[in-house]
């Protein structure tokens, strides 16, 4: 593709009121050109507010549209699927957010449409195109921890008044996320693990739900081992006294510790001492993200985040949740 990419979205909730939709209009080559929402006066509001020109009243209509050249799915999961063959099926480039889809086999269902076709298909995967984790995937490319040996990440988070009330929440709502929080959250990390030390090789975990207070998932154990022999444990609970998100990378001669959510400094512990590293995400935490999508697109530029990535963390995650 060599002209200006005009994309439409599917979706306009709140990861898309900074988080991604205005990194789509600040980025060379892409504009913003049409939104459509299953309500279509928060729709029209959305696109008002965001100065978008076009608004659908069905993502049919937005998907085979003339003036969309690209597709943003920006929808809860359980919709992914239906939404991407559909784009698949109009030839059209597309990013859908993450995780790809609620299984595995939907996952794959998807990724063979798009490549049956050669049609690029990009996850919003982002950490993979943010700077503080490249900064990370720079020390440990470098050497500065000597070989990696072993990963641990402990998240952990208390239940918030929404769970509490048991008011509805597609994110703990089994037959859309069935990990619960973890779908929404590990997912990210998970990813970006495969991102910085390779494909994984085999993966176990448990699930349960220690709360009640939802029917998916709250508390999840996992161990791995990537391609290289790196191995991994991870643990993730949402019901816990306070808020922890700590991973540290073990070395033959250093550590490395960061955070996959909060922007803490990078800390790197070696035969040289301690340093830390601070770097602030951008305004658009997509920005990066949707930028090597415009270099994909419009230089045939390779992309960190592309459906057969997004597919192998989606078998990751199954393989943890044993479905």
């Amino acid at each position: 593709m060599t002209k200006q990419i005009r994309w439409g979205m599917i979706g306009c909730g709140a990861v898309t009121e900074v988080k991604s939709g205005p990194a789509y209009q600040q980025t060379r080559g892409f504009v913003l050109q049409g939104v459509t929402r299953r309500n279509s006066a928060l729709a029209a509001d959305y696109a008002k507010r965001h100065n978008i020109p076009l608004v659908f009243k069905t993502a049919g209509e937005l998907i085979a549209s003339e003036q969309i050249d690209a597709v943003y799915i920006a929808t809860p999961p359980d919709s992914h699927m239906e939404l991407a063959l559909k784009v698949a099926a109009a030839g059209k480039p597309c990013c859908i957010e993450k995780p790809l889809a609620t299984t595995l086999a939907h996952s794959e269902v998807i990724l063979e449409a798009f490549r049956s076709k050669n049609i690029p298909l990009y996850v919003a995967y982002y950490r993979r195109s943010l700077p503080r984790f490249n900064k990370v995937k720079s020390l440990i490319d470098a050497g500065e921890i000597g070989q990696v040996r072993h990963i641990n990440w402990h998240l952990s988070k208390a239940s918030n008044e929404q769970d509490r009330s048991g008011a509805y929440n597609w994110r703990t709502d089994k037959a859309v996320a069935p990990g619960g929080y973890f779908d929404d959250l590990a997912s990210h990390g998970l990813d970006l693990f495969g991102y910085l030390f390779g494909d994984y090789q085999q993966v176990k975990g448990l699930a349960t739900n220690q709360q009640n207070l939802y029917n998916a998932f709250d508390a999840i154990t996992a161990c791995w081992q990537h391609e290289s022999g790196i191995t991994g444990a991870g643990s993730w609970n949402f019901g816990g006294f306070s808020q922890c998100d700590v991973v540290t990378v073990y070395g033959s001669k250093g550590e490395l510790s960061f955070s996959v959510f909060d922007e803490q400094a990078i800390t790197l512990i070696n035969e040289c001492g301690q340093q830390k590293f601070n770097i602030d995400n951008p305004a658009h935490v997509q920005q990066y993200h949707v930028e090597h999508m415009a270099a994909a697109l419009l230089e045939n530029a390779q992309h960190p985040s592309t459906g057969r990535s997004a597919t192998h963390t989606s078998w990751v995650m199954e393989q943890i949740l044993n479905k």
